[in-house]
C-alpha cells in the first residue's frame, strides 16, 4: 500500500521521466542546432542554455545534494555557452542525467524524507529537494516548449484529445 511519502517520490520520479522528459526531447526533435542556440536578446537563454542548466541544477540537488555525490557544478558556464552542443548531445545530457536522478530517488525512504541536507547554501529537507527539481524542471520545461512554438509556429501537439478527453501522445 502507498503511503503519502511513497506517492510524492513516485509520482515525482514520473513527472521528471513520464512527462517532462518526453516534451523537452520532442521540442529538441522539432528544431534544428541554430534554434537551440537562438535568444530573443541577451537577457535571455537559449534552450541549449536551459537544458544545460537542468542538467547542471538537477545533478547539483539530487545526484549531489540528497545521494552524495560529489558536486562538480559550474553553473555559470551553463549561461555563458552559446553554441558548440548539438541537440542531440543536449537531449542524450539530459537523459543520462535523469536515469542518475531516478536511482537516487528509487534510493529515497519515507524517512529520509525529513532529513537535512545543504544545497546552493541553504539548508532544506529532502522533501524540498525534490520538491525544488521537480518546480524548477517544469518551470525550465515550459520555456523551452515556448521558445521551440517562438521558432516554429506549431502546436507541437503532445495531447490528442478526443471527446473532450486530452491523453499523451508519447
Amino acid at each position: 500500500m502507498s503511503t503519502p511519502a511513497t506517492a510524492f517520490i513516485e509520482e515525482s520520479r514520473r513527472y521528471l521521466a513520464a512527462e517532462y522528459l518526453p516534451k523537452i526531447r520532442h521540442c529538441l526533435d522539432t528544431i534544428d542546432d541554430a534554434d537551440v542556440w537562438w535568444r530573443p536578446n541577451a537577457e535571455c537563454n537559449s534552450i541549449g542554455n536551459l537544458v544545460l542548466h537542468l542538467a547542471g541544477n538537477i545533478r547539483q540537488w539530487m545526484i549531489s545534494g540528497v545521494g552524495g555525490a560529489p558536486d562538480v557544478r559550474e553553473r555559470q558556464a551553463e549561461f555563458d555557452a552559446r553554441h558548440g552542443v548539438t541537440r542531440h548531445a543536449l537531449i542524450e545530457l539530459l537523459e543520462h542525467t535523469l536515469r542518475e536522478v531516478d536511482q537516487v530517488l528509487a534510493r529515497v525512504t519515507a524517512e529520509q524524507l525529513g532529513e537535512q541536507r545543504r544545497i546552493q547554501g541553504q539548508d532544506v529537507t529532502v522533501l524540498e529537494a525534490i520538491y525544488h527539481v521537480v518546480e524548477h524542471f517544469g518551470m525550465h520545461m515550459g520555456q523551452i516548449i515556448y521558445i521551440t512554438k517562438l521558432r516554429t509556429g506549431k502546436d507541437l501537439a503532445f495531447y490528442e484529445v478526443e471527446a473532450g478527453i486530452a491523453r499523451p501522445r508519447w
